[in-house]
């Protein structure tokens, strides 16, 4: 069970490298109330575009 979503997606490969510092700095933000449930990694790509999405479910403690 969980009570919230968050999702983190970049396409430009400089916004890839960085994804997780991104995502490290946001749950640090949240000041310790977060309990991470679930991690969806989802990469999708075109012809020009690679996208990379991760998607946090996670609960209030």
């Amino acid at each position: 069970m969980f009570t919230g979503v968050k999702v983190f997606s970049a396409t430009k490969q400089k916004e890839r490298d960085e994804l997780g510092d991104v995502i490290t700095r946001w749950i640090r933000s949240q000041g310790g109330t977060l309990k991470i449930v679930n991690t969806i990694v989802t990469q999708s790509s075109d012809n020009e575009y690679h996208c990379l999405t991760i998607t946090i479910f996670f609960d209030r403690e």
